[in-house]
């Protein structure tokens, strides 16, 4: 195991204290908190009896021990913030990024894989940031061969998002990366629909504090590109998840 790195990262201001750990050996994690195993491989809490973090999954620990870990992700916020998660969009690198997400990527053919985003959404992202790079076969993280094959290089992107309550995020297909979804603060939902159409739902994924999505929703395509089902995360409450994007390194 290499040397522990810690680095904070600034993706959730005052809101969300966000650290990323890369080669955790015996790393002891204060207080509460939700840590993502941002790697392909197992991330192992050091108590009895010994169980792991699975690849890209998370859990909520308390005063505990993390050991033998490639590179978590480690998120704080309490009870005081996440009553008013809303506010999120206000700190000060949130407001450089102020315009919604239908702003920013326009409203033109193609964005979503059918129907041009609607701009009206209240979505909002907060800052990105790379936070490293993992090695692993995209067939057997997408279960798609039971054993894993040669491994690809992947850059490990994250951020945070913000949707108030009742907030539909938009039904789309197209993503040129690995995602998975992380809940920070709220109540939401991860959905997958047959079409472009919200009476076409067939699966309804509930996400708390703490959950991730635990298997990417997409297949692999054509010349190392992916496939994903209609799909949208959905807002109950006012939410603030973490995306975490596997952005395939060119050979």
């Amino acid at each position: 195991m290499t040397d522990t790195v810690e680095r904070t990262l600034d993706l959730g201001g005052s809101f969300v204290a966000t650290t990323v750990i890369a080669g955790a050996s015996e790393h002891h994690v204060g207080g509460r908190a939700i840590v993502v195993n941002c790697a392909p491989g197992d991330a192992w809490v050091a108590e009895a009896p010994r169980r792991p973090i699975p690849p890209l999954t998370s859990t909520i620990v308390t005063d505990t021990t993390i050991e033998d870990a490639e590179l978590l992700v480690v998120l704080r916020t309490d009870d005081e913030k996440a009553e008013r998660i809303a506010d999120i969009t206000d700190e000060p690198d949130w407001a450089l990024l102020s315009e919604l997400l239908g702003d920013r990527i326009g409203d033109g053919p193609g964005t979503t894989g059918g129907l041009p985003f609607d701009k009206g959404i209240p979505l909002s992202r907060g800052p990105q940031d790379t936070i490293g790079r993992v090695e692993f076969d995209p067939a057997r993280v997408l279960r798609e061969r039971p054993a894993a094959g040669t491994p690809d290089a992947f850059d490990v992107r994250v951020n945070l998002w913000f949707a108030p309550a009742g907030t539909d995020c938009f039904i789309h297909n197209r993503h040129d990366f690995i995602e998975v979804h992380t809940q920070v603060a709220g109540l939401g939902r991860m959905q997958k629909f047959r079409e472009q159409d919200h009476t076409t739902l067939y699966q309804d994924l509930p996400m708390s504090p703490g959950y991730t999505t635990p298997d990417p929703f997409c297949t692999l395509g054509p010349d190392d590109t992916y496939v994903y089902p209609w799909h949208q995360y959905r807002a109950d409450t006012d939410c603030v998840w973490l995306a975490i994007e596997y952005h395939r390194v060119p050979r």
